[in-house]
Formats: C-alpha cells, structure tokens, sequence
C-alpha cells in the first residue's frame, strides 16, 4: 500500500522524509569500515522514523496511530543519538550532521504533536 498522498502533506511526514534522504546520503558519502555498524544502526533508525508514520497512518485507527508515532518519536532520538556520536567520532563532519541534527530537533514536536492528535485522513 502506497503513503496516502494526504499524509505527505503533514510537517513531520516532510521533515522524516527530509532526514531519511540527509542520512542515507551522509552516510553513504562518508562510508568507513569502522563505521560500518553505526551508519547501518543510523540508516535503519532514519528510515523507521518515516515508516512508521506511514505505516501508522495506514492503519487508520487513532491508537494504532499513536503507538506507531511513538516508536517515530523514540526512533528519531535514536537517529539524533547516533548522528552525534558518528561527529564526535569524526566518522561524519560537522557540516554534515547539522543539517541532520536540526531536522531531527526541528520535527520531534511535530511528532509529538501527531502523537496527542493524530490527524483524521480521509480515506
């Protein structure tokens, strides 16, 4: 089942979207083989961030909804975790993981927001 194109229009679907695409290309562009496990862990945390409001959206029930925006929550501070210690390890620049850092900072209270009034979609 495709996103709901009505779900790609809400901030914080944009914003994971935004640091899916900066990690998996920080990432990539910097590859290490003693970073190997850390980029992977980043990658899969980025990823659950927009999959998970995807997949929470699709459900189409409000708690379904918020458990799945939950996890995006707590897989976006795992992702902002891991940006930080890939900078302070000199795996990725700092030029690199700011752009990252900020879209991670900026979208956490949208999420939030989502998770006390997930949106009502027509479908």
């Amino acid at each position: 089942m495709a996103v709901c194109e009505a779900i790609k229009t809400l901030v914080a679907w944009k914003r994971a979207h935004e640091a899916l695409l900066l990690a998996l290309r920080a990432t990539h562009a910097a590859y290490h083989p003693r970073a190997k496990n850390l980029f992977d862990q980043l990658r899969r945390a980025t990823i659950s961030i927009e999959a998970n409001i995807a997949e929470g959206d699709a459900l189409n029930t409000p708690g379904l909804c918020r458990r799945h925006l939950r996890i995006a929550i707590g897989s976006a501070a795992e992702a902002e975790t891991l940006a930080r210690a890939a900078a302070e390890l000199g795996y990725l620049d700092e030029d690199t993981v700011r752009p990252l850092l900020k879209v991670f900072d900026a979208t956490l209270g949208a999420w939030h927001g989502l998770r006390r009034s997930p949106p009502v979609i027509g479908k």
